[in-house]
């Protein structure tokens, strides 16, 4: 079975139609790549396969379970969409202690090395506020492996990264799916896509085809 469906996916704000007819099915343990520029509807479909924004036709399974009816969201999933955002007097740590309190799956041991697996330290006492946005990026990305989720959204990972920073992530997400975690990717640059997935389909003005 598939671990990702999307059958027959449209989505429309009022009058406008942003994404038509989208079928794809992806495999558990592997890397998918969406491509597309700005408004081509790459994030539109990213939110939707979270749950946090509504199908107008057709259906999502992740896992089996319907989203949106059978489940609100998906039921291990981490994700990193558009610039996350956290509460900017506090410390990374702090955050997302914070965070993982809403659910109560996690302690400070697993918290504390997923901030170092992104690259940062832990133990920081500078706010959120002074962070660089790659910073706050590997923050972003500490949050969203936390919990160990079997599956990954990821939209665009590497902004604000150096090319040090890039080589990190691009490290992890390969050791990700070597566990064999899903990883879905939007990223602007051709050379992460290559590098990193299995497979890619390319959007262009809310229809998807496979590269």
């Amino acid at each position: 079975m598939p671990y990702i469906e999307i059958d027959h996916v449209a989505k429309k704000f009022k009058e406008d139609t942003v994404l038509y007819d989208i079928n794809v099915s992806m495999e558990q343990g592997k890397v998918y790549g969406f491509s597309g520029n700005n408004g081509s509807g790459k994030t539109v479909l990213m939110k939707c396969i979270c749950g946090f924004l509504p199908v107008s036709e057709g259906t999502i399974r992740v896992n089996g379970k319907v989203i949106g009816k059978e489940i609100d969201f998906p039921e291990s999933i981490g994700v990193i969409i558009e610039t996350p955002g956290f509460l900017a007097n506090l410390t990374g740590m702090r955050n997302l202690e914070i965070l993982a309190a809403l659910k109560g799956k996690i302690g400070k041991k697993e918290i504390w090395d997923a901030i170092e697996t992104a690259g940062l330290d832990p133990s920081l006492k500078k706010s959120v506020a002074k962070y660089s946005l790659g910073m706050r990026q590997r923050l972003g990305i500490a949050q969203a492996i936390m919990e160990d989720p079997e599956f990954l959204i990821l939209d665009e990972p590497f902004n604000g990264l150096d090319k040090h920073g890039v080589a990190d992530i691009r490290g992890l997400l390969l050791d990700l799916k070597k566990q064999g975690k899903t990883i879905i990717l939007a990223s602007h640059n051709s050379e992460d896509i290559r590098i990193l997935c299995d497979k890619v389909y390319e959007m262009d003005g809310g229809r998807m085809q496979e590269v």
